[in-house]
């Protein structure tokens, strides 16, 4: 029998951020992603380029960068919207269960 732990570890979870090469506050953030991600081995970290995906950003209402949307299997569950770095380590430790 699986404990809820056990199942939590299981569920799928991702923090996409959409960005921009052009985009300040999103350079910013690149390394604090990275220093995320190695904590959070159980949440996958994905990047997108507004620019080079306008249709995925459009379908997720994204308007400003960086804009963070976290994901539970497959659904929006939160977002951070601007360079809120400790705004952002707090939903996704929030999210993580």
């Amino acid at each position: 029998m699986a404990t809820s732990l056990q199942f939590c570890q299981r569920e799928p979870k991702m923090v996409i951020d959409f960005s921009a090469s052009w985009c300040g506050p999103c350079k910013f953030m690149e390394p604090v992603l990275n220093e995320m991600a190695a904590k959070f081995t159980d949440v996958d970290f994905v990047k997108l380029d507004v620019d080079e995906l306008p249709d995925v950003a459009q379908e997720f209402g994204v308007q400003a960068m960086p804009t963070f949307v976290l994901v539970k299997q497959g659904k929006e569950v939160d977002r951070v919207v601007g360079a809120q770095k400790n705004e952002l380590e707090k939903k996704v430790e929030k999210n993580r269960c």
